[in-house]
C-alpha cells in the first residue's frame, strides 16, 4: 500500500464546481417532444396493452404493442449500424400465481442493449412498462389506453435509445420495455433473474413509470418538479451489515440511494431549471414499481416519475361522472414534460455509461482522532484520473463537500472529525465523468 497522503483542511469546505461536457447539453437538445407524442399516441392506439390481452392481432393488444416496440428498437439499430442487440426475454406465469393472473400468460419484455466499447458487461438500464390496466385488474378486453401509465415511460425509453445510439460509451446501456407490471411486477422479476443468470454487472436501473402528467388531483400544476424514489439500504443486506450500521451509520446510504443522489446532482448541473425531489422511500406509500424486483435481486434501482399524480386518470375505466373525465387517455399527457424527464434519464445514462468503475473495497478509519482516514483498492484502468472523497452533514440528503485526492489508494482528511459527517468516494475518469459514490463497507483502526 502506498504511503498515506495528508492534507490540512478548513472545517468548512466549499462545493467544487461540477465539470460539464457539451455532449450532455447536445443530448438534452436532441430529445424530441414531437417524437414522444407520436409514440405515446401509437401505444395508446393499441386499445389495450393489458398483460393478458390479445397477442395475435396486429392492431390491438399487448402482442401488437410489443412487436411495434421491437420494430422501433430494430429501426434505431439499423440507423446506427446495428449498434443495438434487440431481443425478447420472456417467462411463463401460470394461472393462479396471484389473483390477477386468471390464465396462463407469457410475460414478454423487449430488450435493446447498446454495448460499451470498454466494459460490455457493465450496464446502466432505463426501463418503461409496456402493459396497462383499467379499474378491474383482470379485465383484459376493454379499452385501456394507458397513455401516461405507462406509454409515457415506454416512449421515453425508445426516445432515449434514438438519441444515445448516436454516441459510443465505455459502458453498456440497456433500454427495456417491461411487461406484467400491473399484474405483479413479473417482467422485472424475469429480467432481474435473467441478469443474474447472465452475470450482468448492473450499475443501476432507472425505472420510468408515469412521466407525462403535470396537473395533480389537488389542482397543482407543475412542469418542472419530478420525484426520484429510492430505498435506503438493499433488502439483501446481511444481519452483520445491519448491526454494523447501528454503530457506524449508513441508514440512508445504500446503493439505490447513491444512484438517486447521482441523478439529482447531474440534473442540478445540466438542467438547473428542473426540480428533482429525492424521496426517501422505495416507492409511493404502499405502492410499487418495476425497480423493486431489481432491488430484491441486489441491484441499485430507482423510480423516476412525475411529482403530481392525478388519480382520476390512473387505473380507471374511461367515463365521465359528475363532470369529471376519468381514464388514462392521451389528452391528459404533457409531451414537453415527458421530454424533459426523458432528457433527465438520457443524460444520466450517458454520464454513468461514460464513467469509470466504482471502487469495490472502501475502508474508513479515524475513530477518536481529529481526522478521517480512507483506504481503498485501486482500479486498474489507464483512463482513471483518480478518486474524489465526498462528505456531508449526517442530516443532509446530498453530498455537499468534496476533495479530489488524485490517483492514490488512501488519504487522510485532517481537521475533519469522523463523528460529525458521513463519507463516500467516487472514481473520476480522465474524461471528467464520475462513478456513483460508494459508501464505506469496512472499518479499520490504527
Amino acid at each position: 500500500m502506498k504511503t498515506f497522503f495528508t492534507s490540512t483542511l478548513l472545517l468548512v469546505s466549499t462545493v467544487l464546481i461540477a465539470q460539464t461536457d457539451q455532449k450532455i447539453y447536445d443530448i438534452i437538445d436532441a430529445v424530441s417532444a414531437q417524437r414522444i407524442e407520436k409514440d405515446i399516441k401509437t401505444l395508446a392506439g393499441f386499445g389495450t396493452r393489458h398483460t393478458l390481452s390479445d397477442t395475435i392481432s396486429n392492431t390491438r393488444g399487448i402482442g401488437a404493442a410489443r412487436r411495434w416496440i421491437k420494430s422501433q428498437f430494430d429501426k434505431i439499430s439499423k440507423d446506427c449500424n446495428n449498434c443495438l442487440e434487440v431481443f425478447y426475454q420472456k417467462d411463463l406465469v401460470k394461472k393462479g400465481t396471484n389473483q390477477r393472473i386468471v390464465k396462463d400468460v407469457w410475460v414478454v419484455n423487449v430488450v435493446a442493449i447498446q454495448r460499451g466499447t470498454k466494459y460490455p458487461n457493465r450496464f446502466i438500464m432505463m426501463s418503461g412498462d409496456i402493459d396497462s390496466r383499467i379499474s378491474d385488474p383482470t379485465n383484459y378486453t376493454d379499452d385501456s389506453p394507458g397513455a401516461n401509465d405507462n406509454a409515457s415511460g415506454m416512449a421515453g425509453a425508445i426516445e432515449a435509445a434514438r438519441v444515445l445510439s448516436k454516441y459510443k460509451f465505455e459502458n453498456s446501456i440497456i433500454y427495456v420495455g417491461l411487461s406484467g407490471e400491473e399484474q405483479g411486477l413479473f417482467g422485472g422479476q424475469g429480467l432481474a433473474k435473467y441478469a443474474k443468470e447472465k452475470n450482468w454487472d448492473i450499475t443501476g436501473v432507472m425505472n420510468n413509470d408515469m412521466i407525462g402528467n403535470i396537473k395533480g388531483v389537488d389542482g397543482v400544476i407543475d412542469n418542472r418538479t419530478f420525484r426520484i424514489f429510492s430505498e435506503p439500504v438493499p433488502p439483501t443486506e446481511t444481519e452483520k451489515q445491519r448491526r454494523s450500521r447501528r454503530f457506524y451509520g449508513g441508514e440512508v446510504d445504500g446503493i439505490s440511494r447513491q444512484l438517486a443522489r447521482y441523478v439529482h446532482k447531474t440534473v442540478k448541473t445540466y438542467m438547473p431549471e428542473m426540480n428533482p425531489m429525492l424521496v426517501y422511500r422505495l416507492d409511493r406509500f404502499g405502492r410499487g414499481g418495476h425497480h423493486r424486483p431489481f432491488n430484491d435481486a441486489g441491484f441499485a434501482g430507482i423510480r423516476i416519475m412525475e411529482a403530481h399524480e392525478n388519480y382520476t386518470q390512473q387505473h380507471q375505466d374511461i367515463r365521465k361522472e359528475n363532470g369529471i373525465k376519468y381514464g388514462d387517455v392521451v389528452e391528459h399527457v404533457n409531451f414537453d414534460y415527458a421530454a424533459k424527464l426523458t432528457a433527465v434519464n438520457a443524460i444520466n445514462l450517458a454520464s454513468i455509461a461514460s464513467a469509470p468503475p466504482t471502487v469495490t473495497e472502501l475502508e474508513i478509519g479515524g475513530i477518536v482522532e481529529p481526522a478521517a482516514k480512507f483506504r481503498w483498492k485501486m482500479i486498474k484502468d489507464n483512463d482513471i484520473k483518480g478518486y474524489k472523497i465526498y462528505w456531508r452533514d449526517t442530516t443532509s440528503p446530498t453530498w455537499d463537500h468534496s476533495r479530489f485526492v488524485g490517483n492514490v489508494d488512501n488519504f487522510v482528511l485532517k481537521g475533519i472529525v469522523i463523528d460529525n459527517y458521513l463519507f463516500g468516494i467516487s472514481t473520476v475518469g480522465k474524461n471528467g465523468y464520475e462513478s456513483p459514490v460508494v459508501f464505506p463497507s469496512k472499518i479499520f483502526r490504527e
